[in-house]
This record gives C-alpha cells, structure tokens and sequence, in this order.
C-alpha cells in the first residue's frame, strides 16, 4: 500500500492537492496551525496541528510518509531540527519552492535568457537555504515555482488593483490544478534531490497580458510609475521530459476565461 501522504502547510495550493490526492485515491492528511478552524472540511483524523515555529507539534506528523512541503522552508535552524526530528531523509519529500530562487543578474540582453535548473541560485535567501539543505541532505525533490494562478487568484485582478501593470517585465505562470498534479507526479517519478522549474512553459509579458485582458475582458490597466526589469523566462524542458507532464491549462487566456467568475 501507498504511504500516508501529508500536505505540510494547507494554504491555496494544498486545498488542491488534497483535491488531486483523493482523485488518485491515494490516503492524506493536511497539517495546519489551527487544524479544526482551517481544515473543517477534512474528517478528524486527517487534521494535524503543525507549526514548524512550535517543536512541540512536529510529532503531530507521522514517521515514514511521503512529504509534500507547501511553505517556504526557513528559517533555516528549525528546519534542520525538524529534519531531523521526523527523520526526513527516510522519507518522500517534494518541497514547493519558487523561480525567485534564481539569482539572475541584469544585463541589457532583450528578451531575457531561458532559465534552466543549472542557473544559480540566490543563497543568502533564507527559503533558498532551507530548499537546499532538504534536497542535499534529505534527498528532497525541489520545484522552482512560477506565479501560481487559479479560481479567486486571478491575474486580471492583479491588473484591476495596480499591482501590475503594462510593461515589457517577463511573467511566467502555472495554473494551480496544473501545480497539484505536478506536485504528485513528481511524488511518484522525481529523482531524488533534482530540482524542477514548474511553469506552463510560456513566459509572457505584462503588457501582452495586459492587452489581451483589455480585449478580452475590458480590464483597464492602471498606468506604471516605475521602470520594470526584463523578469525571467523559465525553461521547463526538465519538468517535461523526465515526469512525463502534460499542462492541462497551457492557454492563459482561455483559463482566465474559466477562472475570472470563481472564487
């Protein structure tokens, strides 16, 4: 039988991973700081109060499961305590990290260069240093995530509010569904301690995104008072050829169409 899988930390993207897990009829539990408010929805004995702030409740997470770790992974002392604690390099671990681990340095070349898992990475990054202490000392599976959208995470009100805005920064994306079955074919096919770039594979720029949003949706771009860099695009020919994934929503628009009335 499958190991027990535990969702460590329960926020937007582990609400869909618990979704993709029982799909697959495969046993989870979720953790939580507050276990009984925030995850009401699970029976009881899949509820687990974690902190990783808090020692006393790592024995909460059972020994001998495959991990997938959903928040950033620092500071960096508790989570080599923690590691050692549940016995980590014993088990299955996929932690969740992000693109903004790589340590890109500004030049003038226009569009940026493709990204891939050589690139170096960012170390003085507290999260950075905790993805790499799991994946050189555990055995972790690292996923370099891009900017992760879906139902009420959605770009164009990213774009309504100003937080973005018309410019020719690079943006790459991953729909959230996409994320959560990455996450499990990694957990199944990943090699242990390789990292991953997760995106839908398309890098696009904020003033196409904010075009197509004004097309589409009549979404008005508030103007940009500062200058943005080139941003990055991130190659995901890794991701592709050694999980075998298939993006389900490789067309922004089409799931911003999907996605635009759901919360």
């Amino acid at each position: 039988m499958p190991n027990l899988v535990v969702i460590l930390g329960s926020g937007y993207t582990g609400r869909y991973l618990a979704g993709a897990l029982t799909e697959e009829s495969r046993r989870f539990a979720a953790t939580s700081r507050e276990p009984d408010r925030n995850l009401a929805h699970f029976p009881s004995d899949q509820r687990i109060r974690f902190d990783l702030t808090h020692p006393e409740t790592w024995p909460n997470v059972p020994q001998e499961v495959d991990l997938l770790w959903c928040f950033p992974a620092a500071p960096i002392e508790l989570v080599r305590r923690f590691a050692a604690t549940a016995n980590l390099s014993s088990c299955r671990v996929v932690v969740l990290g992000s693109t903004s681990a790589y340590n890109v340095i500004e030049s003038q070349q226009y569009p940026p260069p493709w990204i891939d898992e050589t690139a170096p990475i960012d170390q003085v990054k507290p999260r950075v240093q905790g993805e790499e202490f799991l994946r050189m000392t555990c055995g972790a599976i690292v996923l370099r995530v891009a900017g992760i959208y879906g139902p009420g995470r959605n770009p164009l009100d990213w774009i309504r509010s100003g937080r973005v805005g018309p410019s020719r920064k690079y943006v790459n994306l991953i729909h959230v569904e996409d994320l959560a079955a990455i996450c499990l074919a990694a957990l199944e096919q990943g090699r242990s301690g390789e990292v991953y770039n997760v995106s839908d594979g398309t890098p696009r720029t904020w003033e196409e995104v904010c075009r197509k949003a004004h097309e589409l949706w009549h979404v008005i771009s508030l103007p940009r008072t500062s200058a943005d860099d080139s941003g990055k695009r991130v190659d995901t020919g890794k991701l592709t050829k050694e999980l075998g994934v298939r993006i389900q929503h490789p067309d922004l628009y089409r799931a911003l169409e999907q996605v635009k009335d759901q919360l």
